[in-house]
């Protein structure tokens, strides 16, 4: 009504304007009539004491409307960010362990690749892993343990019933898929370093396979069709004679290389199931020319890998025996001299007599052109030799600089870690003060902490360096990268759940008026009877605890008590559930029966309410929630469109739909 459109010289349809709006606004009957009022010299004074006393009321029942009406918005916005958080909870849960569910088949599948490049792509593959898509996971995880237990403290706090999550994510469900990740994953790397290995000694057999192979083909060529021949039946006696020494000479020589058919035959059979191409086993090599062809083996069967897989204390030992080999040329050169010489005086006198005999030596399968050949190929193995095996020093040199460059950062590392693991824990006993400074030097702590993670990232390229130049050993440091990155995620989560408790203290302080003092008792009291000072106290600490408090407590007693401090039987209390436990009567909240009795206002004291009232009375946000979410009335005067408030109410108190 705009007051001043009002006509002064118009009482009775001003006052008839009144009583029709109290009647269609406020539900206040129109029982005086307006001329009679102006018009009465005297009107009737208990009639409109009868009128006005209603106004009274009607201004009295909106307050309380009112008042009902605020309180069931705050119990109504509590419950639905409850519910936000709890939905939250299961979203988070349900896409990490989905995440979890599908990296472990990959961790777990062990199908090695017939290549050394295959399975380094797999080793890269399991790097990225490690150290871009895991650690993001890592922080998932551990805010999901913080965001339950943020809840399950909200819950305590508003006298809600604590939240169960769906079957199978529970947080003890989440850490037990965890650890079979890690689990998988430690076996997974460990299977990686070893097929790689695998591979590299396999691809150093086949090669020496086929050295070895070769040098016995050349020297059983033709061997086999000399022996079958015959020509002993029309050869003299001399002839025979010689024959039979030449045969002789063959078996001494047959006999020295037994041990080298030996030696294939061990390395085909390590080979047997590796598909390796151009591997075939021949017959098999001489007195005259056996150092050269040792000499000759020596080298080419010494391939690069064999010298990778030596320690520098046996490089250095072969590098001196290759010393005293080149010292035995000059002498070897001398012999070689000498049986060349004497060959040249054999042709000599064959030329001189005109004698029509071969010039080759019937006494030995060796010709001249055999040494002249072997000799000029130990001359060219001689400088590949030094050369292979001073970059073999270069690389091992350069490997023990990896070795010493990561146990330097390591070895500063771990104890770090382990130092601020120690730190925070102390830190969460001894801290005192007001909260909310406690809350700012924990978050500056993990700020450190956080800053600190270059050292790490720094620590985890040398670790590539070292695996990419397959070193697998490191005798500077008991630190390997696994356990400096476990350590790390740990103090991570850590830092994040000593914030946390923090955050969950200063919760339960608002929501129950407790003191600084008090919490500081609290703490002291917690404090002493901690014995192992590790933040908890097991259950005969926290029975010593209530006895100095004056608990008269039987088993019975004590076990309904243990029941509230220690819901999940860990058989440890925390200093929160002691402080919920401590002032479990203190806090003001809101209770079931009082959500019912502001609804009953609003509905005027009917025992259901319809959706007009509550669009009515309530914001549109509040009003949606609880028409979406009340069941339908059905007990007695029931009408169309009638919602049950009373089981609404007590469901919200009850155990949740999620």
């Amino acid at each position: 009504v705009i007051y001043i459109s009002l006509q002064n010289d118009d009482p009775i349809g001003n006052i008839n304007l009144a009583m029709e709006i109290a009647e269609k606004h406020l539900d206040i009957p129109k029982m005086l009539d307006a001329e009679d009022i102006v018009n009465t010299p005297k009107p009737d004074e208990r009639a409109i004491m009868t009128y006005v006393s209603c106004f009274y009321h009607a201004f009295a029942g909106a307050e309380q409307a009112e008042t009902a009406a605020n309180r069931i918005c705050k119990v109504l916005a509590v419950n639905q960010e409850n519910e936000r958080l709890m939905e939250e909870y299961e979203r988070l849960a349900s896409e990490l362990l989905e995440w979890i569910r599908r990296t472990i088949p990959w961790l777990e599948n062990r199908t090695p690749e017939k290549t050394m490049q295959a399975m380094q792509k797999k080793l890269e593959d399991f790097r990225d892993y490690r150290r871009k898509h895991k650690p993001p996971k890592v922080q998932e995880k551990c805010q999901l343990e913080i965001n339950f237990n943020t809840l399950q403290t909200k819950l305590r706090i508003s006298n809600r019933p604590a939240f169960m999550p769906s079957e199978g994510k529970m947080v003890s469900d989440i850490a037990g898929a965890w650890q079979r990740l890690e689990q998988a994953e430690k076996g997974y790397e460990e299977w990686l370093l070893n097929e790689i290995r695998r591979l590299e000694r396999l691809e150093h057999l086949a090669e020496k396979f086929r050295q070895k192979a070769s040098t016995h083909e050349q020297w059983a060529y033709g061997k086999e069709q000399i022996l079958l021949q015959k020509d002993y039946e029309s050869a003299s006696l001399t002839e025979v004679r010689a024959m039979l020494r030449k045969h002789e000479a063959f078996e001494s020589d047959l006999a020295a290389h037994q041990d080298r058919v030996e030696q294939i035959a061990a390395i085909a059979q390590e080979l047997k199931y590796v598909p390796f191409k151009g591997l075939q086993c021949s017959t098999l090599t001489s007195s005259l020319i056996h150092t050269i062809q040792l000499s000759v083996q020596y080298f080419q069967y010494s391939a690069l890998f064999s010298l990778r897989l030596c320690s520098s204390v046996r490089l250095t030992s072969l590098i001196s025996a290759h010393d005293q080999f080149k010292a035995t040329l000059p002498e070897a050169d001398g012999e070689r001299q000498a049986i060349l010489s004497i060959q040249n005086e054999v042709e000599k006198v064959i030329q001189s007599y005109s004698m029509r005999i071969s010039a080759s030596n019937p006494y030995s399968t060796v010709t001249v052109e055999e040494i002249r050949t072997k000799w000029e190929k130990v001359k060219q193995l001689v400088p590949q030799r030094d050369q292979s095996l001073q970059e073999e020093l270069a690389r091992q040199h350069a490997n023990e600089r990896l070795r010493r460059q990561f146990a330097a950062q390591a070895n500063v590392i771990g104890p770090w870690i382990q130092t601020k693991m120690e730190e925070i824990a102390r830190s969460s006993i001894e801290m005192t003060g007001p909260l909310e400074d406690q809350m700012n030097q924990l978050k500056q702590y993990e700020q450190n902490i956080i800053n600190y993670k270059h050292n790490i990232d720094k620590l985890e390229g040398d670790h590539q360096l070292i695996q990419e130049a397959l070193v697998f050993d490191n005798k500077h440091t008991n630190y390997t990268m696994e356990h400096i990155r476990v350590g790390w995620e740990l103090l991570l989560t850590t830092i994040a759940r000593t914030i946390n408790e923090v955050e969950t203290q200063i919760l339960t302080r608002d929501a129950k008026g407790i003191t600084q003092e008090q919490m500081n008792d609290f703490r002291a009291s917690f404090n002493h009877f901690d014995r192992r000072k590790n933040g908890l106290m097991d259950h005969d600490d926290f029975r010593a605890c209530l006895i100095s408090m004056g608990y008269d407590l039987g088993e019975a007693e004590f076990a309904r008590i243990m029941s509230l401090v220690d819901p999940n039987g860990q058989g440890t209390v925390t200093f929160q559930s002691f402080i919920d436990f401590m002032t479990r009567e203190t806090a003001d909240t809101d209770t079931a029966e009082q959500v019912i009795a502001s609804f009953r206002i609003l509905a005027s004291d009917k025992p259901y309410i319809l959706a007009d009232e509550l669009r009515r009375e309530l914001p549109p946000e509040q009003a949606q929630y609880c028409i979406k979410r009340m069941p339908q009335y059905t007990g007695p005067g029931s009408v169309p469109g009638a919602l049950d408030y009373t089981s609404f109410s007590s469901a919200l108190y009850g155990e949740s739909d999620l």
